[in-house]
C-alpha cells in the first residue's frame, strides 16, 4: 500500500527548518557538528550535533508534566506542519487521526536532571515526572497539543525506530484504524547515549567521516522530524511524495555489531525495492545509513554491492547532522522528501575523501549534476540487535 506524505517539518543540527536543512545538504555543510562545551565521563571531549537552545521552543509552551527538551524539538517540528494537520484533523475528526513516532532517548535526559538533583537535594525536583521518560512519551505530547484522539504510541528499536514508525503508519492507514498518521520520529541529546556509545568504543573525537579509511565512529546529534501520512488513493493531500516500499527485518547476529555479510541489511533493502516495484536502474539516490564506525559502513558497502547498487548516487547524511539515533529514519526521510521535492540535487557526502581499499566502492555524491529526476529514493535504517528497516519514497506515484 503507498501512503501520501505531507511536507515534513524538521529541526536538527544542521537547521531549523526544512529549507534550511536542504541548504546544508547540497553544500555538505558539517558545521552544526560543534565540540561540546563538557566532556564525557572519562573526561574526553567530544563533537555533537546540537541545537542551541534558544532556537527551540520554551518549556512553557509545553503542559507541565511534558515540559522536556526531547518535547521541545518535537513542538520546533511540529509548528511547521500544525496548520495543516489542524485543517485535515477538523476535515476527519481528531478520532481517526493517530500519532506513531520513533524514539530510543525519550525524556531521559529530564531524568538525569531529576537524579542530579536528589543527590544534592535528597529529593526529586516537583517537576519531575517520571513519565517524562516512557518511549510513549513524545507521541502522548503530540497528541495532547493538537486534541488527536486515535492511537498514538511509541516505536523504540534503537536507531531504526522512526524507520520503523512509518511501516506502523502503512499499517494502521491499511487496516482502517485511521485515515490520517502523524509520523516520525525526536531524539534528545543525553548523557546515559554519549556515554554509552564511548563505552562501547563507537564514538569519534571528531566529526564523523562516513565510508573513510579513517572514519573512526559516530558523532550523535539531536533531532526531531514529522509527517503527516495518509492513503494515497484518498487524495486527501497535495503533495505527490509516497512511501512506496518498507521492508524491516532482524538478523539477531550481534547485540550492538552488524551482521559483516549484512543478511539483514540485504533482505531489507531488497525487500523494499521489490515492494515498491523499482529496479536498480530506476533508483536516483541511497540515503545511507553510514554511522562512520569501521564495521558498519564495511558492512553496508558489501550489501549494497551486493544488490548492485554500488553505482547509484548515495550519501550519509549522519555527517551533517549527527546520528540522530531514533529520529534517524525520520530526519533522513526528510532528506529523501526534499531531494523528490526540490529536483534540484541530492544531499552531498561530506568526508575527507579519503578511500578505504578494504570496503567496496560506492557513488559518494559530491555535488556533481543529476542526469534525469530524481523519482525514487531509498533509505537505510539499521539498528542495534539486528534491527533493520529500508524504506523507498517516490515521487508522483499517487
Amino acid at each position: 500500500m503507498k501512503i501520501s506524505l505531507s511536507k515534513p517539518g524538521a529541526v536538527c543540527a544542521a537547521g531549523m527548518t526544512c529549507d534550511d536543512i536542504w541548504s546544508a545538504a547540497l553544500a555538505g555543510d558539517n558545521t552544526g557538528l560543534s565540540l561540546a562545551n563538557d566532556t564525557l565521563n572519562d573526561g574526553s571531549g567530544y563533537y555533537h550535533g546540537k541545537i542551541a537552545d534558544d532556537k527551540l521552543p520554551a518549556l512553557s509552551e509545553l503542559p507541565g508534566a511534558m515540559q522536556t527538551r526531547n518535547n521541545r524539538l518535537l513542538l520546533g517540528a511540529l509548528k511547521q506542519i500544525a496548520t495543516p494537520l489542524r485543517t485535515l484533523i477538523n476535515h476527519v475528526g481528531a478520532h481517526r487521526v493517530a500519532v506513531v513516532l520513533g524514539t530510543s532517548t525519550s525524556g531521559i535526559a529530564s531524568g538525569e536532571e531529576a537524579l542530579a538533583h536528589h543527590e544534592k537535594q535528597g529529593e526529586l525536583p516537583e517537576s519531575f515526572h517520571y513519565k517524562m521518560q516512557e518511549m510513549v512519551a513524545p507521541a502522548e505530547c503530540l497528541a495532547t497539543l493538537m486534541g488527536i484522539e486515535g492511537p498514538a504510541y511509541g516505536i523504540s528499536t534503537a536507531c531504526s525506530s522512526s524507520a520503523r514508525a512509518f511501516m506502523s503508519a502503512r499499517s494502521l492507514l491499511a487496516s482502517g484504524f485511521a485515515d490520517a498518521v502523524v509520523v516520525g520520529g525526536v531524539d534528545s541529546l543525553c548523557k546515559l547515549t554519549l556515554n554509552g556509545f564511548k563505552a562501547l568504543e563507537s564514538m569519534s573525537s571528531e566529526r564523523c567521516n562516513p565510508f573513510s579509511v579513517n572514519r573512526n565512529g559516530i558523532t550523535i546529534g539531536e533531532a526531531a522530524g514529522l509527517f503527516i501520512a495518509t492513503r494515497a488513493e484518498d487524495n486527501l493531500q497535495s503533495e505527490q511524495v509516497c512511501l512506496t516500499g518498507a521492508k524491516s527485518t532482524s538478523d539477531a547476529h550481534h547485540m550492538s555489531a552488524p551482521h559483516p555479510e549484512g543478511r539483514g541489511a540485504v533482505a531489507a533493502m531488497h525487500g523494499a525495492l521489490t515492494e515498491a516495484g523499482v529496479e536498480a536502474c530506476e533508483l536516483s539516490y541511497i540515503n545511507l545509513h553510514g554511522t562512520a564506525t569501521p564495521l558498519n559502513d564495511k558492512m553496508e558497502a558489501h550489501a549494497v554491492t551486493e544488490l548492485g547498487l554500488q553505482h547509484i548516487p548515495a550519501s550519509s547524511t549522519k555527517a551533517l547532522t549527527g546520528h540522530t539515533l531514533g529520529a534517524a529514519g525520520a530526519i533522513e526521510a526528510v532528506m529523501c522528501w526534499l531531494a523528490l521535492s526540490k529536483q534540484a540535487g541530492l544531499p552531498k557526502h561530506t568526508w575527507d575523501r579519503q578511500t578505504d581499499s578494504d570496503i567496496q566502492p560506492l557513488n559518494l555524491y559530491q555535488g556533481e549534476s543529476v542526469a534525469k529526476p530524481v523519482k525514487h529514493c531509498l533509505s537505510n535504517s539499521f539498528a542495534f540487535g539486528g534491527n533493520n528497516v529500508s524504506l523507498v519514497f517516490s515521487k508522483g506515484e499517487l
